[in-house]
């Protein structure tokens, strides 16, 4: 089985120490490790204001997390220790593999097309006329 690639985004409790966080991250880094998977990326987005009210609060201590597994029961593990942790309030994940897949496919057709359609060579364009009441003037003279 090949490996997937999925984007993890969860929500902690604004007043949630940085400590706390920390703890959560090291905690789905083990169990990812003992299932077989491993986070490429971490990232902390810190304390950002939400789109709504979530448990009556309305900001929360986003985290952003790069998974990659070839099992899907390293989701489900990470997903259940999220569930049953007291800082995270919110939790997504999606599997980013397929619609990677999908890009390239499309970037690998517009490349073919492009190399089969001729360029277009810019032509010398030739000097704009004169206006009529200029080229009476100059055959006047």
């Amino acid at each position: 089985m090949e490996e997937r690639q999925y984007d993890l985004i969860f929500i902690c409790r604004p007043d949630t120490p940085e400590a706390d966080v920390d703890k959560v991250i090291a905690t789905l880094e083990h169990a990812a490790t003992e299932k077989g998977g491993k986070i490429e990326a971490v990232n902390k987005w810190g304390r950002r204001r939400m789109a709504y009210r979530v448990q009556k609060l309305r900001e929360g201590y986003y985290v952003y997390l790069v998974v990659k597994s070839s099992h899907g029961e390293v989701v489900k593990e990470l997903e259940r220790r999220l569930k049953v942790s007291d800082a995270v309030m919110k939790y997504l994940t999606v599997r980013l593999d397929e619609e990677l897949k999908r890009q390239d496919k499309l970037k690998r057709h517009r490349e073919r097309r492009a190399a089969r359609r001729p360029r277009k060579t810019a032509a010398a364009t030739p000097a704009p006329a004169p206006a009529s009441g200029e080229a009476a003037a100059a055959q006047a003279s």
